[in-house]
C-alpha cells in the first residue's frame, strides 16, 4: 500500500507536521487542520491514521454529522467504543460520570468535566500499552459535550503518549478551536499540484475541458476530483456546464446529486434516511428507507451508491464520502419528502425516546404541542447524561413548536437558569428576551429579574433598582417561592457592594434578609447580609458564621456563600477555611466552572493573609479553567487581583500598568469597588519603587468618601500601607486623621482584617512616647493566622529600635522578619529587612526560593507530592493526567536540586500559610458573578444544608 502521507500532491509542509505528530518527534501532541469544505483535511486525517496504525499505534476514530439530533456524548462514545473494556480500572466517581454520559447507567447527572476526567484517564491507561491517535473528523459537527470534551483533553495531552488529529470547516466555530492548540490552515493547491491533480484525477479531459475546470476549482482538491464527473455527466444529457458565478461548494453539491438521477427509488430512499440520521447504523436506516419507499429494502441498494461514489459501507455502517453528497441529497428532495424521512426514521426508533421525539420534531412544520410536550420532558434525559447544552436546545426547540404562551415561556425560562448555571451570559439574556414575550406570572417575571441581574449590574449605587429588588424578594416570599426571594435579595445585595446606593437601600436588603423566617439562618441570607451591610451588620453576621457546623456531607454552593460572608465582613481566617473545603469538594465533584470562580475570589484574600504562592498557583488555574469552561477570562476586577499581587512582589511597573488600565476600562462606570482596589495596587506598587509620596496620594482616595475611588469595605485591605505610606512622605499626622474613621468602623465592627491591619497602622503612626506600647502590643496578640502582617510589624518595630541605637534589640525582629519576607517572596520589604540588619552591623546573602525556580502550577505539584499523596491523586486534584504529574515532576526535580521525592518538603521549606484562602476583595466577587455562579448560582442547594451549633474557628 502506497503510504498516504507521502502521496499527497501540494501538501509537503502538512504532511512533515502530521508525521511528526505521529511519531511525537516535534513539540506537538495535537493539531487541528482548518479549511474549507474540499480543501483536503479528511485526507490528511486518513494519511495520519494510516501512518500510525503502520507505527502500531491505537488509531480512536469519530466524525461529526451537520444534525441537530446527535446525542449528548454520541461522538465521545464512538471515539472511546474500543477501551471500554478498561472502564473499571477508573475510580468509581468516573465509572459512574462515563456509564450515565453513554446511556448506561441511571442516577444523578455527573458533572461534564468528571466526564471529561475520565475519558481522560481512559486514554491515558490504553496509551500506557502503546501509543494513541485521536483521528476526528468534521469536530465543528460533534455534539457539544464531545466537542467540550476533546478540548479537556487535547490541552492535557503533553507528557501522555496520546496525539490528536482533528479537522475543523472553515467559519465553524467549535469548542476545539477555543482550545489555543496548533493549527494547519490548508490554501488551495498551487498550479503545479492542481494540474498534477487533475491530470491523475481525470487523463481523458481535453484542454479546453481541462482549463475549464482547473479555473472552476480554483485548486480545491475535491473539486478537482468531482467536477470532470460532472462535466461528463451534464454533456451527456445535453446540459451545459454550470455557471461560474455559482459558489464552488454549490457546484459540488449540483456534482453529487447529478448522479442521484440514475439510481433506483430504494437506493434513494436509503440515502435519504442516511442523510437524515446522524448514526450511521445500517438497520435503521434500511427501516427508514423501507417506509419511505412503502416496501421493504434490502442491503443490496447500498451497491449503487458504493458504485456511484456517494458512500463507503463496510458492511455495518455506511458513511458519506464527504458531508457536501449528504447535504446534496437533502437538497435534491423536495420538503415534504425530507420531513417523511424524519418522520420514517421516529417510527424506527421506539427504544430511543429522546432520538424518537427529536426526528418527529423534525418532521413537521409549524406547531404541534403534542411534540412539544414530549420535546420538553423529554429534556431530563439530556441533564441525566450531564448535557446542559442538549437540554437547552431541546428546550428551545419545544417553545418553538408550542401554541401555548403560557408553556413556551415557561421552557424558554427554565433553558435561562439552565443557561444560568452554566454561565453562557449571552445565551441567559436571549433566551430571556423571548420569554419575556410570552404569558408570565408575577414569579416568572421576578425571576426574569434575577436571572437577568447577575449578567447585568446595571447601573452601580442604583437605590431604586436595589427598592425595586427586594420588592420582588418580599412578592416572591408573599407568593411562598422562598428560594426566589432570597436570589433577589443576593442580587440587590451585589449592587451594594459594587458601589454604595446609601444607607437606607442597604439596610434594607439587609433587614429583608433577616426577617426571612427559617430555624437556622439561610446561608444565602448570611451572604445577603454581609454583602450588602459589611460594617453596620458585620458582628452579627460574624455571630451567624459562629454559629455554624459544617456536616461532613455539606455542598460546596453553601461553603462559597458561607466563605462569601466572612470574606465580606473581613473575616479572612475563617474565609480560608470554607473556600478551602469548597474547593476541595469541587474537584471531586469535577465542577470545573465553578471551581474557576472560587479560584478567582481567593486570590486578594490569601495576598493579605500572606499565602503568595497559593494566591499565584489559584491566578495561574483560574485563568486556565476559566478558558476551558468558555467563561470570560480576566475582567476588570480579575487585572486589579492580578495587579496588587506584582505590586507585593515588588514588580511596581507591571502593576502600575495594570492598575492604569483598569481605571481606563471603568471610570465611567461608578465601580466604586473595582476604582478602590486599583488605588491600592498602584499605592502598593509606588512603596516598593520608594515612591512613599505617591503612594500616599494613591493610597488616600480610598478613604475620601467624597472619591469614586472610596470602598468603605474594600479600604480596610490597604489600613497598613497607608500609614507605611504617610509616615515615608512625612505625613503622619495626615495619617492619624485618616486613622480616626477606620477607629469609627472599628467600633461598629469586630472585623479581623480592620483590626489586625489597625495594630500596624497605630504603631508607626505612633508618637514615639506611645510608639514601644504599640508595638510591643501588637506583637503580644496571636497573628499566627496573619504572617504578612507580623512580618510588617517586626520590620517596622527593629526599624524604630534600630534608629533609636538599641541595635542589639532590633536584630531580632528584623530577622524574623527577614525569614518571613523572604519566604513569601516579599522581596521589596525583605531587601529593607536586609539593608536594617546591615546597618546592625549584620550581613545577610539573597535567599534562594522555589518559587523563584517554578511556574505556579509546578509548585502546586511539588507542594502536592511533598504531601505523600500519588500521582494520580495528584491528577485528580489538578484535572490532569497522571503521566503529565510524572512528566512535570521529572523536570522538577532538576530545577530544585534534588533527586528524590522524598526530598521535596525539604526543599519546600515555606512558611506554613492557612490553606484555602476566600473571597477576594469584591473583585473576586466580580470574577464569580459575572462569570455566571455569582454570589447566588446553586443557591437553592445551600438551602438544604445542615446548619447546627458550634463555632468554626
Amino acid at each position: 500500500m502506497t503510504d498516504l502521507l507521502t502521496d499527497l500532491l501540494g501538501r509537503d509542509k502538512e504532511l512533515i507536521r502530521i508525521g511528526q505528530l505521529v511519531a511525537r518527534t516535534g513539540d506537538e501532541s495535537a493539531l487541528i487542520v482548518n479549511g474549507p469544505a474540499g480543501i483536503g483535511k479528511s485526507v490528511l486525517l486518513a494519511a495520519g491514521a494510516d501512518r500510525a496504525a503502520r507505527a502500531g499505534h491505537t488509531v480512536l476514530a469519530t466524525h461529526g454529522v451537520e444534525s441537530e439530533v446527535r446525542l449528548p456524548f454520541a461522538g465521545l462514545h464512538q471515539l472511546l467504543l474500543p477501551l471500554l473494556h478498561l472502564v473499571p480500572r477508573r475510580p468509581a466517581p468516573q465509572r459512574r460520570a462515563l456509564a450515565a454520559a453513554f446511556g448506561e447507567a441511571d442516577g444523578p447527572a455527573p458533572e461534564p468535566f468528571l466526564i471529561a476526567l475520565g475519558a481522560l484517564n481512559l486514554l491515558t491507561d490504553a496509551a500506557a500499552e502503546r501509543p494513541v491517535l485521536l483521528c476526528v473528523d468534521d469536530t465543528h459537527w460533534l455534539d457539544e459535550p464531545s466537542q467540550d470534551t476533546l478540548a479537556f483533553v487535547a490541552r492535557r495531552l503533553s507528557g501522555a503518549r496520546l496525539a490528536l488529529l482533528a479537522t475543523v470547516r472553515e467559519g465553524h466555530p467549535s469548542a476545539i478551536l477555543r482550545a489555543g492548540l496548533p493549527q494547519a490552515d490548508l490554501s488551495p493547491l498551487d498550479d503545479r499540484a492542481a494540474r498534477a491533480l487533475l491530470e491523475r484525477a481525470a487523463a481523458d479531459l481535453g484542454p479546453a475541458d481541462r482549463d475549464v475546470v482547473l479555473r472552476e476549482a480554483a485548486g480545491n482538491p475535491l473539486a478537482l476530483v468531482e467536477l470532470p464527473v460532472a462535466r461528463r455527466h451534464a454533456a451527456g444529457a445535453g446540459h451545459g456546464a454550470s455557471p461560474l458565478a455559482q459558489p464552488l461548494n454549490d457546484r459540488l453539491e449540483q456534482a453529487f446529486a447529478g448522479r442521484l438521477d440514475k439510481l433506483s427509488a430504494g437506493t434513494r430512499a436509503a440515502l435519504l434516511a442516511a442523510a437524515v440520521d446522524p448514526e450511521d447504523a445500517l438497520p435503521e436506516i434500511l427501516a427508514a428507507a423501507g417506509t419511505l419507499a412503502g416496501a421493504p429494502v434490502g442491503v443490496e441498494v447500498v451497491d449503487d451508491a458504493v458504485a456511484a461514489q456517494l458512500v463507503a459501507f463496510d458492511g455495518l455502517r455506511l458513511r458519506f464520502r464527504h458531508p457536501l453528497v449528504r447535504s446534496a441529497v437533502i437538497r435534491a428532495e423536495p420538503v415534504a419528502r425530507v420531513l417523511a424521512a424524519h418522520a420514517a426514521l421516529a417510527d424506527c426508533l421506539a427504544e430511543e425516546p429522546l432520538r424518537r421525539v427529536w426526528h418527529r420534531a423534525q418532521s413537521i412544520v409549524g406547531f404541534d404541542d403534542a411534540i412539544a410536550e414530549e420535546l420538553a420532558a423529554g429534556h431530563t434525559e439530556s441533564l441525566r447524561r450531564g448535557s446542559v447544552l442538549s437540554a437547552i436546545r431541546t428546550l428551545e426547540r419545544a417553545a418553538e413548536l408550542t401554541t401555548d404562551s403560557a408553556a413556551r415561556g415557561r421552557w424558554l425560562l427554565l433553558a435561562a437558569e439552565h443557561a444560568f448555571g452554566l454561565g453562557h451570559g449571552g445565551l441567559v439574556a436571549d433566551l430571556l428576551r423571548r420569554a419575556g414575550h410570552t404569558e408570565l406570572s408575577d414569579l416568572d417575571r421576578a425571576r426574569i429579574s434575577w436571572l437577568s441581574e447577575i449578567f447585568d449590574d446595571g447601573v452601580p449605587g442604583d437605590a431604586e433598582r436595589v427598592f425595586e429588588l427586594c420588592g420582588l424578594a418580599e412578592l416572591a416570599h408573599s407568593r411562598g417561592d422562598r428560594d426566589l426571594a432570597l436570589n433577589l435579595l443576593l442580587a440587590a445585595s451585589l449592587r451594594c457592594w459594587w458601589a454604595d446606593p446609601g444607607p437606607a437601600a442597604r439596610a434594607l436588603v439587609a433587614e429583608s434578609a433577616a426577617a426571612l423566617p427559617g430555624a437556622r439562618p439561610d446561608p444565602r441570607a448570611i451572604a445577603a447580609i454581609a454583602t450588602a451591610e459589611p460594617v453596620r451588620w458585620g458582628t452579627r453576621v460574624r455571630e451567624m458564621l459562629a454559629a455554624v457546623r459544617i456536616s461532613h456531607d455539606v455542598d460546596p454552593d453553601t461553603l462559597r456563600l458561607l466563605g462569601q460572608a466572612a470574606h465580606a465582613v473581613g473575616d479572612l481566617p475563617r474565609a480560608v477555611e470554607l473556600f478551602g473545603r469548597c474547593e476541595q469538594l469541587l474537584r471531586e465533584q469535577g465542577r470545573l466552572g465553578l471551581l474557576s470562580h472560587v479560584l478567582t475570589m481567593q486570590v486578594i484574600d490569601r495576598l493579605l493573609l500572606g499565602g503568595w504562592e497559593q494566591a499565584a498557583r489559584a491566578v495561574e488555574e483560574g485563568r486556565r479553567v476559566a478558558a476551558e469552561t468558555g467563561q470570560p477570562i480576566w475582567t476588570s476586577g480579575s487585572a486589579v487581583l492580578d495587579a496588587i499581587g506584582r505590586a507585593l512582589r515588588g514588580r511596581a511597573a507591571e502593576a502600575l500598568e495594570l492598575a492604569a488600565q483598569v481605571e481606563d476600562d471603568v471610570r465611567h462606570s461608578g465601580l466604586s469597588n473595582l476604582l478602590c482596589c486599583a488605588q491600592l495596587a498602584r499605592g502598593i506598587a509606588r512603596l516598593g519603587a520608594g515612591d512613599a509620596e505617591g503612594a500616599f496620594a494613591d493610597l488616600r482616595r480610598m478613604y475620601d468618601p467624597a472619591d469614586p475611588a472610596y470602598h468603605e469595605r474594600e479600604s480596610f485591605d490597604g489600613v497598613m500601607f497607608l500609614a507605611e505610606a504617610a509616615v515615608g512622605a512625612g505625613r503622619p499626622d495626615a495619617g492619624r486623621r485618616m486613622l480616626a474613621g477606620l477607629r469609627a468602623a472599628a467600633a461598629e465592627t469586630d472585623a479581623p482584617l480592620l483590626h489586625v491591619q489597625l495594630l500596624y497602622a497605630e504603631a508607626v503612626l505612633a508618637d514615639d512616647a506611645d510608639a514601644e506600647v504599640a508595638y510591643l502590643s501588637a506583637l503580644g496578640r496571636d497573628l499566627t493566622r496573619w504572617p504578612l502582617v507580623r512580618a510588617r510589624i517586626e520590620l517596622a518595630h527593629g526599624g524604630w529600635l534600630r534608629r533609636r541605637h538599641r541595635v542589639a534589640e532590633a536584630r531580632g525582629p528584623l530577622r524574623s522578619a527577614l525569614t518571613a519576607l523572604d519566604l513569601l517572596g516579599a522581596e521589596a520589604w525583605a531587601e529593607q529587612a536586609r539593608a536594617e540588619l546591615g546597618r546592625c552591623g549584620e550581613h545577610v546573602g539573597e535567599a534562594g526560593e522555589p518559587a523563584e525556580l517554578l511556574s505556579a502550577q509546578e509548585l502546586e505539584i511539588a507542594r502536592l507530592a511533598a504531601q505523600g499523596m500519588s500521582n494520580r491523586e495528584i491528577g485528580q486534584q489538578l484535572f490532569l493526567s497522571p503521566r503529565t504529574i510524572g512528566s512535570h515532576l521529572y523536570r522538577i526535580f532538576p530545577k530544585l536540586g534534588i533527586t528524590s521525592r522524598g526530598q521535596i518538603a525539604a526543599r519546600l521549606g515555606l512558611v506554613t500559610i492557612p490553606d484555602r484562602v476566600a473571597v477576594g476583595a469584591g473583585v473576586g466577587m466580580a470574577a464569580g458573578v459575572t462569570a455566571g455562579a455569582g454570589m447566588a448560582v446553586g443557591a437553592a442547594a445551600g438551602a438544604g444544608a445542615e446548619i447546627s451549633e458550634a463555632s468554626f474557628t
